[in-house]
């Protein structure tokens, strides 16, 4: 079936395990990933067809690719890393969903890679806005898919931090280095995944675990055992699936 979330979660995607070649079947082989790419191919048709100017719309593009590694701040310090979506049973799984299990689980693929159910929304609301007021409906079609090409982008990049594999590259070694400092030493820093200058600018970058203390909560985002007897939901979802006997399968795009 095609864009099968439960088929393609039923093996083990672990990024310590892998190689990059195994890395690049996952990858490709992911419905959302896949999802992507067949939006931004009906994306770059629509805007060839749509009424506007190509100069208008190339701007809405640059602006997208400019203006993401800051939206992607903001919403992973901001929204990701708050400590309210898990505070209410209605936003409880969404927080387990997109951040929690992946902090639990840095390596597992099934959970590092962004919900669609997520990302599609974001990505619209930023590209209708952004495009629609540079270039009209070609605006918004050349942003949407510029996003969707970009988010793509994101998330191998974010594989490749998290597998067991060291890049050639030294801007992608730095990468990697700067995110495994989020995960496993302080996650108050660090934010910027694919792109830290937003983090230089606000001030929360750090370069080496001798620069701070090591966070306590860097794990589990502060969710420690007296938080979850206020606040059960996250709690209640995780015994729940471990009750359940499918839990080899991970959660859902």
């Amino acid at each position: 079936m095609i864009f099968d979330f439960s088929s393609w979660e039923r093996g083990d995607h672990l990024l310590d395990r892998m190689s990059v070649k195994e890395l690049n079947r996952a990858y490709i082989t992911y419905p959302g990933i896949q999802i992507y790419g067949l939006l931004f191919v009906a994306c770059i048709v629509l805007a060839l067809r749509a009424d506007g100017d190509v100069l208008s719309a190339g701007l809405a593009s640059a602006v997208i690719i400019v203006a993401y590694p800051l939206i992607w701040y903001a919403l992973h310090r901001f929204v990701l890393h708050s400590r309210f979506l898990y505070k209410f049973e209605a936003t409880s799984a969404l927080w387990k969903r997109i951040h929690y299990y992946h902090h639990k689980n840095p390596g597992d693929l099934k959970v590092l890679f962004g919900a669609s159910r997520t990302t599609l929304p974001t990505i619209l609301i930023f590209g209708v806005l952004i495009g629609y007021s540079l270039g009209g409906m070609m605006g918004v079609f050349a942003a949407c898919g510029t996003g969707l090409a970009v988010t793509a982008f994101y998330e191998y990049i974010h594989c490749i931090q998290h597998l067991r594999f060291m890049p050639k590259n030294a801007h992608l070694q730095r990468l990697k280095h700067l995110h495994l400092l989020h995960h496993f030493h302080d996650e108050a820093g660090n934010y910027g995944i694919t792109n830290f200058l937003v983090d230089r600018l606000f001030g929360t970058n750090y370069s080496s675990a001798a620069e701070r203390v090591r966070s306590a909560t860097v794990r589990n985002l502060g969710y420690e055992f007296s938080v979850a007897r206020r606040y059960p939901w996250v709690r209640a979802l995780t015994e729940a699936k471990n009750r359940d006997p499918r839990n080899n399968v991970g959660a859902s795009g």
